[in-house]
Parts: C-alpha cells; structure tokens; sequence
C-alpha cells in the first residue's frame, strides 16, 4: 500500500494511470468515469450543494462539482495531491489527514450534503469503515447521503470470484466493499453496478 510519499510521487502520473485502466476496461479502475459521473449527477440535483470529498487526490470529479457552483471542502493525505487540487480550485477549503485517524478537527465544524469519496476507502480496513461510516453520518445534514465509488461487490462470493480471475493484478492491500456485510451495520445501505468490478456504495442520512 502507498503511503503519503508514494502519493506525492504518483500525483503526477495519476490520472493516467487510471484513463489506461479505465480505457482498457479492467479492474481496478473498469468502469470508473461512469462511477464518477454518476455521483456528478447525484449531487448536482441539489443546487450549491455542501460536498465533502475524501481523498480527493487530483480532483477529477471535485473540480467539477466546484466549477458548477458546489461549495467544496476536502481531506487528503498527499501534499503534493492537495497541491495540484488546489490550483484547480482556489476556493476550495482542503485539509491534509490519514483517514485511518478519521476526520480532521476544522471538518467537523461543518455540514455537509454530500460526503463523497471515490477509490481512496478501501484504505480501510471492514471495521474501519463501519467506523468511519459512523463518523461521516454525523457530519450530514438531515436528508444528505454519502456516496463511495470504488472496486466493490454485492456479495464476498464475488469479490472472491474477481479475485480469482484477476490472479497476479488483483491489490490484497486494498479492502473492498461487501455490500451484504455492511448492511448489518447500515440497513438502509445501497449499490449502484457500474462494471464487472465497481460501483457506488450509497448511504442517506
């Protein structure tokens, strides 16, 4: 797993990395500019929204949101990602932290509509995510939904099934969604398929 520095190093050559992925249709990031604007498109039925973005790296989507009126406030754990971030959005209020330690103080002065975070969650570990979940639902308003694209599965059948298939490209460092297994924990919980291998993982508050 990369940590903050490999993410500074990567910054760079991200976007790349991932259009060759997406492009070739193969995981992990196989069907990723539709998980992407389908969260664009959830959020941008609400008229200047309050979007919080987790790990917002280079800012593909958040860029967007920002530039079509959202009020935009993000945590990331690269310098150098919040760097180039930045640039692309003046405005936007962007801390630097390990979500593994949860969110950062200014954060939780605030909020939020929508808590996005797209292929940066599964840098945490399934009791870590309920955790985080629980966080994050606080920091809502009443009505407002978190919205998690990334590598996720219905079932552990079928993460374990891709893993098969996948065989020596397959990431064991990253901890994917299983849907049925968190809806223990968030009953109301939804997913949206948007390739053999990702999608969104939708909570409302």
């Amino acid at each position: 797993m990369l940590d903050n520095k490999g993410f500074d190093l990567w910054a760079d050559g991200y976007d790349e990395a991932v259009g060759l992925s997406e492009e070739s249709n193969v995981y992990p990031f196989a069907g990723y500019k539709n998980v992407l604007g389908y969260i664009y498109e959830v959020i941008m039925e609400k008229p200047g929204a309050a979007v919080l973005d987790i790990g917002f790296g280079t800012a593909t989507l958040t860029s967007k949101l920002y530039e079509n009126g959202c009020e935009v406030y993000g945590q990331d754990f690269s310098a150098r990602m919040i760097e180039l971030a930045q640039e692309k959005m003046p405005d936007a209020k962007l801390y630097q932290g390990d979500i593994t330690k949860g969110i950062v103080p200014e954060l939780h002065e605030k909020k939020f509509d929508f808590i996005v975070g797209t292929y940066s969650i599964h840098h945490l570990n399934d009791e870590q995510k309920v955790e985080f979940i629980k966080e994050l639902l606080g920091l809502l308003n009443d009505g407002g939904k978190i919205l998690f694209g990334d590598v996720a599965f219905d079932t552990r059948e079928k993460l374990e099934q891709c893993k098969v298939e996948e065989g020596q490209r397959w990431d064991d460092d990253e901890i994917y969604f299983v849907l049925d297994e968190l809806q223990q924990h968030f009953p109301g919980i939804k997913y949206v398929s948007k390739s053999y291998c990702s999608g969104v993982v939708v909570i409302e508050k």
